[in-house]
């Protein structure tokens, strides 16, 4: 597993039986977050679940006897490598509950031929490569050893088309982690997901700044940084009056279960959405997803999957998200 989310959705594809038994866990050592994120988890974890030292390197798909190999990102060079090669495991699955786990399924019900491969990767090698696995995970779709679970809501039509290949496709609603001691509280009225977009240089920061500190009209914003943001920006937004900055520990939808009916979470669009609503949503929080303006938008988010701006500037907006379905 190489991100806290990821780990996060292995527990509890583990902790819905998807998994057998004894699911063995190998984080990936050095990843922003890991360390926090297993410190917060590895004292209760589900029977059956061990996780090895952050040293010790996962077994090769060949070689390994176990029943299932698990991932959290097809669209990764070391995974892809795996795929190809020969496989000794019965079924391959893949939890992950970012937006890669949709961009994955669209890709593999997609009408023609799709490289698995993200456009800043996409050299000739890393496309055929993408290709290969492509191709591979059709394959194990079709004898039914492919698995993806994931606890955001798939399009209907993709859902129908991906099982029609013979896939399988479970969903979580962070049941497990709902039975987790809450560690954290938040007791301002507001409450800011912070974005990488930003910090990527996919967003104009002044545009972005100035969205987080016209949030606090309303009262004191608490503002969870993501883990690519800076010091310097950090500083400079808890410099402002009436917002407190709290520096990046694990992902938001591990931190944010205390929130209480009255409280409001703002977000730009990302899969942190749909997994709060599930989190908080019972519990009487609102979560706002505000639309990202085209004049926010940089020259740099042309070049990047899936950032593209729009065609035309738009006025931000913000639009109380739905539940999954």
């Amino acid at each position: 597993m190489e991100s806290p989310l990821q780990l996060l959705g292995a527990i509890e594809a583990h902790g819905a039986g998807l998994l057998g038994d004894a699911t063995v866990i190998f984080p990936r050592g050095g990843t922003a977050g890991m360390e926090s994120a297993l410190g917060a988890l590895v004292d209760h974890l589900p029977p059956g679940v061990t996780v090895v030292d952050r040293g010790s390197g996962a077994p090769r798909v060949g070689q390994t006897r176990a029943d299932r190999w698990v991932t959290g990102d097809a669209y990764s060079g070391v995974v892809q490598r795996a795929l190809v090669a020969p496989l000794s495991v019965g079924e391959v699955v893949v939890v992950d509950d970012g937006l890669a786990a949709l961009d994955l399924l669209r890709a593999l019900t997609a009408h023609r031929r799709t490289a698995l491969v993200r456009a800043r990767t996409a050299g000739a090698a890393r496309t055929a490569l993408g290709l290969a696995s492509w191709y591979r995970l059709r394959h194990l779709a079709h004898r039914g050893r492919l698995l993806v679970v994931t606890a955001l809501p798939v399009p209907p039509e993709t859902a129908s088309r991906f099982r029609g290949l013979g896939g399988r496709l479970e969903h979580h609603r962070f049941e497990w982690l709902d039975t987790q001691p809450v560690r954290e509280s938040f007791n301002d009225p507001t409450i800011v997901v912070g974005s990488a977009l930003a910090a990527d240089g996919l967003l104009d920061e002044a545009a972005y700044l100035a969205w987080i500190v016209s949030l606090s009209d309303d009262g004191p914003v608490s503002y969870l940084a993501h883990r690519r943001e800076g010091r310097r920006f950090l500083d400079l937004l808890g410099s402002q009056p009436r917002v407190t900055v709290h520096r990046y520990t694990v992902p938001a939808e591990m931190r944010l279960r205390g929130l209480r009916r009255g409280q409001t979470v703002h977000a730009l669009p990302s899969s942190a959405v749909p997994a709060l609503l599930l989190l908080l949503d019972p519990h009487g929080v609102e979560v706002r997803r505000t639309d990202i303006p085209g004049n926010w938008w940089t020259a740099a988010a042309g070049v990047r999957e899936g950032y593209a701006p729009p065609a035309r500037s738009a006025r931000a907006r913000s639009a109380r998200a739905r539940p999954a379905e």
